[in-house]
């Protein structure tokens, strides 16, 4: 064994260099045609290594090696709260189980249905967005307030909205759950330090530093991040100058983040997070127990798609696991449909139902801070907080700890950034190097949206599948012919990519099924009626021995544009093969059809 190279123990008295690992992994690669022949073991960290939006990189394999310099990250509920805030109710035997309502419609009952089957807090949106500030009364009847937090969601009059609720709290003669949220958010301070003070006078939090709006405009993890540092940064000066103390002022603070489908990115921006506000704090005067971050995680909206729907319960499954091991207070879980719509009873149980599996019978709560010590969450989690950090002190100016920020200003140096981040994602997702089950894969053509009743205002969001599901909402009404060389066993691969590359842009299929030779697939070409967009697909070798002859006889007998499956040059107008861009082949075929 090389002197040099670090030894990782498997088990009790069996010892194993890393050389052996890139032995092992490199033989798989190239089997894969992932590494050359010729190529050293030792590229497989370059070729498994995945870089992120953000340009940090993920190794494939923890060492000890990567945490070298990462300072140390404590314990849970200490300082600097890397693995956890200790913020959490402790009569819960896992996270808060947030639930979302927005309908205007809804009932009392459903708040109920809600916290006796599972969710601990609720989250109204009220205004022109969501619930009318003055049916909160009728509402929140039958809500034990001292026992389930509530946290509004009001960006058209926070302050209405906060008066409403402190009524109700009046009328019933109780004290709201200390962990009650009146949800000021946004640009205006004033705002902002009027439902603050509101908020301390209850002795509850008053105001959300909502990152999550940022996500889902399609920013990266380190812009919400730093995002959220700005605006935390900006309101506690604000609340200050109002005259709280800097420990008051924190203590009025709960962050909202979301949660995606990239599980290890999420645990450790959540971890990043609490990381990064105790170092605000430190340098704030914030006490140390007031630095301790109150974090609501919200599944991601982006990542969901209105094609497939079903689907998203594994997208929020995976968010929301991510979530919870990631340290969050409260969590989220938005049902399936939200792309759809406003949500029905049934998807609001099955969302709800997602963080009781999660914390009951897969035991993910059981476990402070799971993650912990594992060598590449530490040290992402490390690469997210400098990053973010930096990107901060460019919004902000560290030596700016006295006057008040402009946010709006802030928000405007990061619209370019954003900009960027949305363009590498949209090509990596048109490249399908970043797939989206039911949507740029394995699309269901034949699906019919289910319905669902409208929101009153549409959310603002830039979701990942947007382009391809305005293809789909407009399916063209010419289909491709697709022209299969040979038996079903020789053409399946490539006539199942072509399928699936054209049904995602909202593009139908008449396929030749199993032939022998150019006159079968003419025969069947003609008896469709000769449309005339064709794609090929076959063999390599098929395409050798006939697909020429084939494409010429096509030309003759009414196809105007042909397409190849594969890289293979028969005279073509384009082809279709992995790692092309998806979006802009799909576009041009639509054209072609129209």
């Amino acid at each position: 064994m090389a002197a040099d190279q670090p030894v990782v123990p498997l088990a009790e008295g069996i010892e194993h260099d890393l050389s052996e690992w890139e032995k092992a992994t490199a033989a798989v690669l190239r089997k894969t045609r992932r590494l050359a022949e010729d190529a050293p073991d030792t590229d497989v960290w370059s070729a498994l290594t995945t870089t992120t939006l953000d340009g940090l990189s993920i190794t494939p394999l923890g060492t000890a090696d990567l945490v070298a310099d990462v300072p140390e990250t404590g314990l849970p509920g200490e300082a600097p709260y890397t693995r956890g805030s200790g913020t959490a109710d402790p009569e819960l035997e896992g996270w808060d189980v947030r639930g979302w309502f927005t309908d205007p419609a809804t009932r009392a009952e459903d708040l109920t249905t809600e916290l006796e089957n599972g969710g601990n807090s609720l989250w109204l949106t009220v205004g022109e967005r969501g619930i009318a500030a003055d049916r909160l009364a009728e509402l929140l009847e039958p809500v034990f307030l001292d026992l389930a937090p509530v946290v509004l969601d009001a960006p058209e009059d926070p302050v209405a909205a906060a008066e409403a609720f402190l009524a109700v709290c009046r009328d019933k003669g109780v004290d709201p759950h200390p962990l009650t949220n009146l949800g000021a958010t946004g640009t205006d301070l004033d705002v902002i330090v009027r439902v603050a003070t509101l908020a301390k006078e209850a002795g509850v939090r008053g105001v959300v530093v909502d990152a999550s709006a940022l996500h889902d405009q399609g920013a990266s993890d380190v812009q919400e991040l730093a995002w959220s540092m700005m605006v935390a940064v900006t309101y506690l000066r604000a609340l200050e100058a109002a005259g709280l103390t800097t420990d008051e002022a924190a203590a009025q603070l709960e962050f909202r983040y979301a949660a995606t489908d990239e599980q290890f990115p999420t645990i450790a921006k959540l971890r990043a997070a609490r990381a990064l506000w105790n170092r605000v704090g430190e340098m704030s005067g914030i006490g140390e127990e007031a630095r301790a971050q109150r974090q609501h995680a919200v599944t991601s909206r982006p990542m969901m798609a209105r094609y497939d729907s079903y689907t998203n319960m594994l997208r929020t499954t995976v968010a929301g696991f991510a979530a919870g091991v990631g340290g969050a207070d409260a969590i989220t879980v938005l049902p399936f449909d939200e792309p759809l719509g406003l949500p029905t009873p049934f998807s609001r149980r099955i969302a709800r139902n997602t963080s009781s599996l999660l914390i009951h019978e897969s035991h993910v709560a059981k476990v402070a801070d799971p993650a912990g010590g594992a060598y590449a969450v530490e040290k992402f989690t490390d690469d997210l907080a400098m990053a973010a950090w930096e990107l901060f002190a460019e919004l902000d100016g560290l030596d700016e700890l006295e006057g008040v920020a402009d946010l709006d200003a802030a928000a405007q140096r990061l619209v370019p950034l954003v900009e960027a981040v949305r363009n590498d994602r949209a090509l990596q997702i048109a490249q399908r190097r970043r797939p989206i089950t039911g949507i740029s894969e394995f699309p269901n053509a034949a699906e019919t949206l289910p319905e669902r009743a409208p929101y009153p205002v549409a959310p603002q969001v830039h979701r990942y599948a947007g382009e391809f599901e305005q293809m789909r909402d407009e399916p063209m009404a010419q289909p491709v012919f697709l022209a299969t060389l040979g038996p079903i066993a020789a053409h399946t691969a490539r006539a199942t990519f072509a399928i699936n590359l054209l049904a995602a842009g909202g593009i139908g299929i008449g396929s030749a099924g199993p032939t022998a030779d150019v006159a079968e697939v003419l025969d069947k070409y003609l008896e469709a009626g000769a449309p005339p967009v064709v794609c090929l697909a076959g063999t390599d070798a098929a395409y050798g021995e006939w697909g020429a002859d084939l494409v010429a006889a096509l030309r003759e007998n009414g196809a105007s544009y042909v397409v190849v499956a594969g890289k293979t040059d028969l005279g073509q107008d384009a082809s279709a093969a992995m790692g092309l861009d998806a979006l802009a082949f799909l576009r041009q075929m639509r054209e072609v059809l129209a």
